[in-house]
């Protein structure tokens, strides 16, 4: 069933092995994912390995915006501000399924960081840096007016707020869509699998043993040009190739926390100044509201970051800072999550000041590390990076090869004739689904949430019994998809970097996670051992994720 799972993962980890690429990358996040759509197009031969699932660290852990970092301003890194600015629009337009414009609305108050004066100019100079589109340039508000807009806020001191677009996004969607089109163009991607020893020819980095995680056994994947895309493993890497000197990570943990909207019914998006001079998102997101993040120093798990008290308590101060009315509890936290940015270390500044900015070493045996940067900036970092590959390869008689094109073509999905257009698609395959049978509500998610591959979940429907292991339809479905098309292999997969449910709807995750657990394993074949490892690894990560409070009250 799934191409990539049992015998045919062997079978494709042979076929690797078997070939010579010119592009090996090392990491599937949004970065890897970007450089290898963008190789791969340009007629570069290129393999992807992940040690994870695709987009299981930063990339699917971040705040969800595809953002222009308005508060670089204040850092004057204008030159990143007007980058990520237009590339906001370029992610938005290739991928309208995973990326919705949002208004911000950014209060201001007596003696608080911004003032009447400052917003103005800030949000003008970021609306001519960003290039944004007249419809979407900063508006001005009274007090009156910001008040109207979100009256949730702190009424003390308040005197007024702008209004500008942001992009919400689904990060690891996004992240799995660039990853099916680099797929889709002829790139071989493969998630679970890692990269334990470097291979060099004559001092040059030639390719790596790479170990399947799931099934075991080590492949020989040679290539001639190898990346590093990692992101808080980079230093990892380096130290593996001997050369982590120089310039080097420093990673910095950000924590959200998820509230249902009947408890925290925010109607507005806000950006707001903490009294230590931070800026906390908060946003309402298909009947819930998340808020945050916190910047601070961390030096535990890479791969499972956590969400301490001290984090709770210090998001819980500010929402209730900003919104004091709500009496926001620990009690009240729904779900949370914690993710890594591998930001490059600069002495001296605290976590909040490092800049956002990516850098690219290239090591003495050729490895081409890539380090730093922002979510935003993912297809304009692939860029630079393809550049340097383009550039390499052609001089070691490789090539020609074409222009970079990622720059108007939609990612996996996107095919829904440009952001204008989305929404008579949605309408009209939210019809179609409901002629198959599903619900109104639920036909309209799938669309939503898969673009133009909603065709391919939909396609699944007929061949589905009705009550078929239980599952509602429209899970059923987009199971099947998951499974065949995503490269889902397990339940967290599903749950977390395929859905999200376990941040934005963990009851529903907890009721169905028993249901989906059995069909996976029926369908991937699922050794005994792997069924108990997998359920529980699902279960560590509910509860990481739940509050405290609800978490134990679930074990009860």
């Amino acid at each position: 069933m799934n191409r990539i799972f049992g015998g045919n993962r062997s079978r494709q980890l042979a076929e690797m092995e078997k070939n010579e690429f010119d592009v090996l990358i090392i990491g599937g996040g949004i970065t890897g994912a970007g450089i290898a759509l963008d190789a791969q197009k340009r007629g570069m031969k290129t393999a992807l390995i992940e040690m994870q699932d695709f987009a299981a660290g930063t990339s699917s852990r971040s705040t969800k915006l595809v953002h222009g970092g308005l508060r670089y301003l204040k850092q004057f890194e204008l030159k990143m501000v007007a980058d990520v600015g237009k590339e906001r629009a370029i992610v938005y337009e290739n991928g309208p399924h995973v990326t919705t414009p949002e208004w911000m609305l950014l209060p201001f108050y007596k003696g608080g960081t911004f003032g009447a004066f400052t917003t103005s100019i800030g949000l003008r100079v970021y609306d001519f840096l960003a290039g944004v589109k007249r419809e979407e340039r900063r508006k001005m508000l009274s007090r009156e007016e910001t008040l109207n807009k979100e009256p949730l806020l702190r009424r003390d001191g308040l005197k007024g707020g702008g209004y500008y677009v942001e992009y919400r996004t689904d990060d690891a969607r996004l992240t799995i869509e660039v990853m099916k089109k680099a797929i889709e163009a002829g790139g071989q991607l493969l998630n679970y699998v890692k990269a334990e020893e470097l291979l060099y020819e004559d001092g040059k980095l030639a390719g790596v043993v790479a170990k399947d995680v799931l099934g075991g056994g080590t492949y020989r994947i040679k290539a001639r040009e190898v990346v590093n895309a990692t992101g808080p493993w980079v230093d990892t890497l380096r130290e593996l190739d001997g050369s982590r000197k120089g310039k080097t990570l420093r990673l910095t943990k950000g924590v959200h926390l998820v509230f249902d909207e009947a408890r925290f019914p925010l109607h507005q998006s806000i950006y707001f100044d903490t009294p230590d001079g931070r800026m906390v998102f908060a946003i309402p997101r298909d009947g819930k509201t998340y808020i945050g993040t916190t910047d601070t120093d961390y030096s535990g798990d890479t791969a499972h970051p956590l969400v301490t008290a001290e984090d709770r308590n210090y998001v819980l101060a500010a929402a209730n800072g900003m919104f004091p009315d709500l009496k926001l509890t620990e009690a009240d936290i729904e779900s949370s999550w914690a993710g890594l940015r591998p930001l490059i270390y600069e002495a001296g500044k605290s976590p909040s000041e490092v800049s956002r900015k990516d850098e690219i070493f290239v090591s003495p045996s050729g490895m081409i590390t890539i380090a730093g940067g922002k979510l935003t900036g993912y297809r304009k970092m692939a860029e630079t990076v393809t550049n340097l590959l383009a550039s390499r390869l052609l001089n070691n008689g490789r090539g020609p090869f074409e222009p970079c094109s990622t720059k108007t073509l939609p990612i996996s999905g996107g095919d829904v004739g440009g952001s204008r257009q989305f929404p008579s698609f949605v309408k009209k395959m939210a019809g179609i689904g409901a002629d198959l049978g599903l619900s109104p509500e639920a036909a309209e998610q799938l669309a939503r949430r898969y673009g133009s591959n909603v065709t391919a979940v939909y396609s699944r429907i007929p061949t589905i019994e009705e009550n078929s292991h239980g599952l509602p339809l429209e899970l059923h479905a987009e199971l099947l998809y998951a499974i065949e098309e995503e490269l889902a292999v397990k339940p967290v997969d599903f749950f977390i970097r395929r859905t999200g449910s376990v941040f934005f709807d963990i009851d529903w995750a907890r009721r169905w996670a028993e249901p989906v657990i059995r069909f996976m394993a029926e369908a991937l074949a699922y050794t005994e051992e792997q069924k108990r490892d997998f359920t529980d690894e699902l279960e560590r990560e509910l509860t990481a994720a739940a509050s405290p409070k609800k978490s134990r009250k679930n074990k009860r």
